[in-house]
């Protein structure tokens, strides 16, 4: 007996933290409450800081950068004339609300129900959450739409095999969230990241040998770092959140207001495939094959405006800004055409409908999105962001600690800034003037510095509230969980950001001890 108490006190204790986590989360305010405190707190501390006359020197720039007062006739005639725009013009409502509309199409008809149980019905259970993880550490390529993208389609994909959906939504948050940076195939992110450490190198002294940044210049390390945050995710989901899940008592169907809303992706949820199905299925298949096709006909066609100037689709072209685009119709037609076959689609009257019940879902988000669309702009507008994150650097810098104590020290400040500034980009963009040149003149190479500041720029992003997807998250979950608050969430994902930024970390740590290459022609130290 003695054995079975041992193994059992490990997951007691690990509830006990946990649960401390969610109840002390959960006494938070509502999202929109919060948001619009932290509005007030920024504003107040903007005004403070202008007052003294804060400001910032950004490498690079000519000028010092002051933090602009909101309490000032420039900052109240910039909140009264932005108000919608701040609104409408928040990024995330951009990918989600059109992805929304077309997945509400998708799920409605019955496709993705149908699609899931015939993809994985026959797949052993046990290899399920590592599927999901795999998914999930790839969904970069898809960029931001991902958020929105694989956590529904990983809890019908659990809730087909019988088990806990919300144990596959929220590790395929995490999969996609907590290793964003990273991916086993070059993404969008690498182009970014490259562009910005490339036009950062243009300043460094030729003499110091720095070898050029390039799309691939972090893949070995990525490679590296995707397959064991892979396998990391899926034991995670497996031995940890799931188990949480059942001993909660956390229900596995929707909740009674959900039940008409999603009538046709829980049907059949035995796994089995009536040949009805089958034959929707099949002309699904044949419609996402014609598209495409006809999207990379259009795409590679000589002339086509889908290609960047001068040709070429790779790394930045319209054709790469078109992800959600792409999604939109992927969802529709094939959502259509299923649902044409299988009855669930009969007039046009029936898609806008679906449509309806798909946005009926992100209503909770929408308003939330409100006020924290205000707080983000204003920590833009006023420059606080940029006053916080290189202050910090220079933190960091006058420490001089130098060598891998100051890498490690970087890491840990990305995962900390990522709190407040969850724009990968942007913050690369902040940090990479300041630490490029710092960390090359002490001997590393800025591909090396690049693939530490992923680390960071990943880990933490699942369990800030001030990422719009983990709102949108909570309105998933809350379809299962009505109860679910923001300590919820931080305490199911906060096992996921702490093994992977201690993983992401390791793997750092061997490339480091080992000398190996970051990627192709990119080391790790200087000469």
């Amino acid at each position: 007996m003695m054995p079975s108490t041992t193994t059992a006190a490990g997951p007691r204790r690990l509830d006990r933290v946990l649960d401390l986590v969610e109840r002390a989360g959960n006494r938070l305010p509502h999202p929109l409450v919060l948001f619009a405190g932290l509005f007030l707190v920024t504003a107040l501390l903007t005004t403070l800081l202008a007052a003294t006359g804060a400001e910032v020197q950004v490498p690079g720039e000519e000028q010092p950068q002051p933090v602009r007062s909101f309490f000032s006739g420039e900052g109240l005639t910039w909140f009264t004339t932005t108000l919608g725009e701040n609104y409408i013009g928040f990024p995330p409502l951009v990918n989600v609300l059109p992805i929304v509309l077309a997945v509400g199409i998708a799920e409605g008809s019955g496709l993705l129900s149908a699609a899931i149980r015939r993809l994985f019905g026959s797949a052993p259970r046990w290899l399920l959450p590592y599927v999901v993880a795999l998914v999930g550490v790839n969904g970069n390529l898809m960029s931001d739409t991902s958020f929105v993208v694989i956590p529904p389609l990983a809890a019908l994909v659990f809730a087909a095999a019988g088990r806990h959906p919300l144990a596959g939504m929220i590790g395929g948050f995490a999969a996609v969230g907590a290793s964003f940076s990273t991916a086993m195939i070059p993404s969008p992110i690498d182009a970014n990241f490259s562009g910005i450490t490339a036009s950062v190198m243009e300043s460094l002294p030729a003499s110091l040998g720095a070898a050029p940044v390039t799309v691939v210049s972090n893949y070995w390390i990525n490679l590296a770092s995707s397959l064991v945050l892979v396998v990391a995710c899926g034991f995670l989901i497996d031995r940890v959140l799931e188990p949480r899940l059942e001993r909660a008592g956390v229900p596995r169907t929707l909740a009674p207001e959900e039940d008409g809303a999603a009538a046709g992706s829980e049907a059949n949820a035995d796994g089995s495939i009536s040949p009805l199905e089958r034959r929707g299925l099949r002309w699904a298949a044949v419609s996402l094959v014609a598209v495409v096709v006809l999207i990379a006909a259009l795409a590679t066609v000589p002339g086509s405006p889908w290609q960047k100037e001068g040709g070429g689709l790779l790394p930045d072209s319209p054709f790469m800004g078109s992800i959600v685009f792409y999604l939109v119709v992927a969802f529709s037609v094939t959502g259509i055409v299923y649902g044409a076959i299988a009855g669930t689609v009969r007039s046009g009257a029936d898609v806008a409908a679906l449509m309806g019940q798909g946005l009926r879902s992100m209503t909770g988000f929408l308003v939330v999105a409100f006020a924290l669309a205000q707080f983000l702009a204003l920590f833009s507008w006023s420059g606080i962001g940029t006053y916080l994150a290189v202050h910090g650097a220079a933190l960091l810098e006058h420490a001089d600690l130098g060598g891998l104590p100051v890498v490690l020290g970087f890491v840990v400040l990305c995962a900390l800034t990522n709190l407040l500034i969850t724009s990968g980009t942007s913050m690369w963009g902040l940090m990479a003037v300041v630490f490029v040149p710092m960390l090359a003149l002490s001997g590393l190479e800025p591909a090396f510095v690049q693939a530490a500041f992923r680390i960071g720029d990943s880990s933490t992003q699942i369990i800030t509230p001030l990422s719009p997807y983990l709102i949108v998250l909570l309105g998933m979950v809350r379809r299962y969980e009505p109860g679910a608050g923001l300590g919820t969430l931080v305490a199911r994902l906060l096992p996921f950001t702490l093994v992977f930024l201690t993983a992401w970390t390791a793997v750092l740590l061997v490339f480091w001890g080992l000398d190996l290459p970051v990627g192709p022609g990119n080391g790790i130290r200087l000469g």
